[in-house]
């Protein structure tokens, strides 16, 4: 997917805009013996400061990571198709932190590691179907702490999200930095992703010339894509664009082709993991007849980004520069 100009484009971006805060070491106070956090909604209090930690999914491993906790991490469960590691800021952390599994995590590899703090989310570790929730988890005596960009809001069973997904990066920064006793190391992280977002913003198209976007993560009969509590929304939003499913209260869901033909994008953004690569999903969308007339298709306007920048992560705000450059080439009228 990523070819000739367009490519260059958005790598140069990525290069100049970084894929994350460097965090310098400061004079953080340390943790104190009990914290109690509001998590998800509800008060959480942990008796004392985690030293097994362990993560489910790259952009909760990432975050442990951009806060400089891997010698408080056990291990952490990850699928393989989360693209390339080796290049990314915290390479340190994930040549240094025991891979438990390339599926989710489970409670035999939970008490195998001894873990004393499990960092997942619905949908990203913590599953009903298996039985891996946190209140399975506090019988077992181990706490945990949810991705808030995951948290059930109520509207369905299964719909997620109760922020907009920016201020559930900073919550679960600002949560996690007073866990573990790195509240400096949390604001700067903090303050310097707000800037670079504003950055990006004070550059973005406005008002009527900001392009419409779909963001399509997988699925043939029905698209799974992101509504306005999934992260995409506001990297979507801050680069200058519009989420064409911004009306949807959940994070990732299916709609249906229908609905992205009303609303007829002029921009696709794909979400590049898995077993089908971004460039057979772009031939999908390229060759899916009921797209033809589509803005984005007919134009050939459909480009990726990786899967860590597009769920809760500290990539977020080097995905937001990233398709910022790209939005700024899109032209007024379509």
């Amino acid at each position: 997917m990523r070819k000739q100009l367009l490519a260059a484009a958005l790598c140069l971006a990525a290069t100049a805009a970084g894929c994350g805060a460097t965090v310098e070491p400061d004079q953080d106070a340390g943790p104190s013996s009990s914290v109690t956090l509001t998590n998800c909604g509800r008060q959480v209090t942990y008796d004392k400061v985690p030293e097994r930690v362990v993560t489910n999914d790259v952009g909760i491993t990432e975050l442990m990571f951009a806060l400089g906790l891997e010698d408080r991490m056990a291990g952490f469960a990850m699928p393989d198709d989360k693209g390339d590691l080796r290049g990314v800021p915290w390479k340190d952390g994930y040549d240094r932190v025991r891979w438990l599994s390339k599926d989710q995590l489970t409670k035999e590899n939970v008490l195998d590691s001894r873990a004393d703090l499990v960092f997942a989310g619905w949908n990203y570790g913590f599953r009903e179907d298996s039985g891996f929730t946190p209140d399975a988890l506090d019988k077992l005596g181990i706490p945990t702490y949810i991705l808030t960009e995951s948290c059930h809001n109520g509207r369905t069973k299964s719909s997620r999200g109760i922020m907009p997904p920016l201020d559930a990066l900073y919550a679960d920064l600002t949560n996690l930095g007073k866990l573990f006793g790195v509240e400096k190391r949390a604001a700067t992280l903090i303050a310097d992703f707000k800037k670079q977002i504003a950055d990006v913003r004070a550059k973005a198209p406005k008002g009527s010339d900001r392009p419409s976007v779909f963001l399509y993560d997988s699925g043939r009969d029905t698209p799974f894509t992101s509504g306005r509590y999934a992260a995409p929304e506001q990297i979507i939003t801050e680069a200058g664009g519009v989420n064409v499913m911004h009306d949807v209260a959940d994070s990732w869901t299916t709609v249906g082709w229908e609905s992205v033909v009303q609303r007829n994008p002029d921009v696709i953004v794909i979400c590049d993991y898995g077993d089908v690569s971004a460039e057979q999903k772009k031939k999908f969308l390229l060759s899916y007849a009921p797209l033809r007339d589509v803005s984005a298709v007919k134009h050939r306007r459909i480009v990726s980004l990786d899967y860590a920048d597009l769920v809760e992560s500290p990539r977020n705000p080097s995905a937001v520069a990233r398709l910022g450059t790209y939005l700024r080439t899109v032209p007024a009228g379509r």
